[in-house]
């Protein structure tokens, strides 16, 4: 049996944990994407998202020299959750019209839940070039980052599951997640900038994070004050067991 280095299962851990503070924005998204799905077909996008990332995320890490270049998906991502949040708030209806998950459409001649699916992974490529940067920095080894950042994936499911059943119980939350959303979108765009030597700040991952909890804080207080929705017995019952 081979002989594994002790510092390597350290840094692998390492990198579960950095994967779920770096992804915590990641989630959110996901989670509010999903959201306007029927209830049955968003455990099949978790579980096919699950499965999308796994492949995306070892392709990339294999051609980790490559992400360097792919600045421009930043881009990319901060325009489309821009444009999730201008949506959002202004053709979202009134604050109780808000509330309500907006149906999930076809996209690009496929179905709904299968169009929901790409447009997660697309947003997984944008959120993991960091990520992926990091962890190739702090192991050489590909079976260590690629452990580490397969591992953070299954967690970061475990996170959004959570996540959907607090918007499901608690609805007036869901404005607080689009402001999180914007702001997501607003770092990858300095992020962006930066890297084409526009700018020179960079937003500290601690900065970053605090304001993702802090809104998220906020909103779930409001959403409490609000008071959960009106649940089904079968709904209720779910969001006590979660798979």
């Amino acid at each position: 049996m081979p002989h594994v280095p002790l510092s390597d299962l350290v840094t692998v851990g390492l990198l579960i944990v950095l994967e779920g503070l770096l992804s915590a924005d990641n989630a959110l998204v996901v989670a509010v994407m999903i959201l306007g799905l029927p209830r049955r077909q968003q455990r099949q996008a978790l579980r096919y998202g699950l499965v999308g990332a796994f492949v995306l995320r070892s392709l990339a890490t294999l051609l980790a020299v490559y992400l360097i270049r792919l600045t421009l998906v930043k881009l990319f991502g901060a325009l489309y959750l821009f444009h999730l949040t201008y949506q959002h708030f202004f053709h979202g209806g009134g604050a109780g019209e808000r509330t309500k998950p907006r149906p999930a459409r076809p996209w690009l001649g496929m179905p709904a839940l299968w169009a929901t699916i790409v447009k997660v992974e697309l947003v997984n490529v944008a959120f993991s070039v960091d990520s992926i940067l990091v962890a190739v920095a702090m192991s050489p080894k590909t079976w260590v980052v690629l452990s580490g950042g397969l591992l953070g994936i299954i967690a970061m499911r475990v996170v959004i599951g959570q996540l959907l059943a607090i918007v499901r119980k608690y609805p007036a939350i869901v404005d607080g997640a689009f402001v999180i959303i914007a702001l997501v979108g607003l770092k990858l765009l300095l992020e962006y900038a930066r890297a084409m030597g526009w700018i020179g700040y960079e937003m500290p991952k601690w900065l970053s994070l605090g304001l993702i909890a802090v809104t998220f804080l906020v909103a779930y207080v409001y959403a409490r004050q609000v008071g959960p929705a009106e649940l089904e017995d079968g709904e209720a019952a779910e969001l006590l067991i979660q798979d």
